[in-house]
């Protein structure tokens, strides 16, 4: 599947009209995930923001064009870091999502500024992923 389409299909129709047609938009039966990238959401216990996030967002993410790309990882800002996000710096607010390919960040959302201006955001940060390189690219 061209993950490139939902991106051209969200500027032509808007955040709002794209976010109605989530639910509707399954991941295909027996298809292995695409993922180039990793959402990491860190979260603190009792966010009022994160929990908001969950009711608008979290329930389509992992069905979304985005969390395909990206599936998302939480992680509790009141435990200790994983090993592998141990090079992350500044991350002091709740939530606070960073974009990680190979586990090097791409970018970040901080905070969570309401479902019609995350998407949009969240978009902005995909495009920064690299394409995976063709067979064609791998031989010249």
């Amino acid at each position: 599947m061209n993950m490139t389409a939902p991106l051209a299909l969200f500027r032509r129709i808007g955040a709002a009209s794209l976010v109605a047609l989530l639910p509707l938009a399954p991941v295909e039966a027996g298809s292995p995930p695409t993922a180039r990238a990793q959402l990491v959401m860190f979260q603190a216990p009792g966010c009022a923001w994160c929990r908001r996030w969950e009711a608008e967002i979290g329930g389509a993410y992992a069905r979304s064009w985005a969390g395909r790309l990206a599936p998302l990882r939480r992680v509790d800002m009141a435990a200790a870091r994983p090993a592998d996000l141990a090079g992350l710096e500044g991350i002091r607010f709740s939530p606070t999502f960073v974009l990680l390919h190979e586990g090097a960040e791409v970018g970040r959302i901080v905070g969570y500024p309401g479902e019609h201006f995350f998407w949009p955001l969240l978009e902005d940060l995909l495009e920064r992923v690299p394409e995976p390189e063709t067979t064609a690219a791998k031989e010249d």
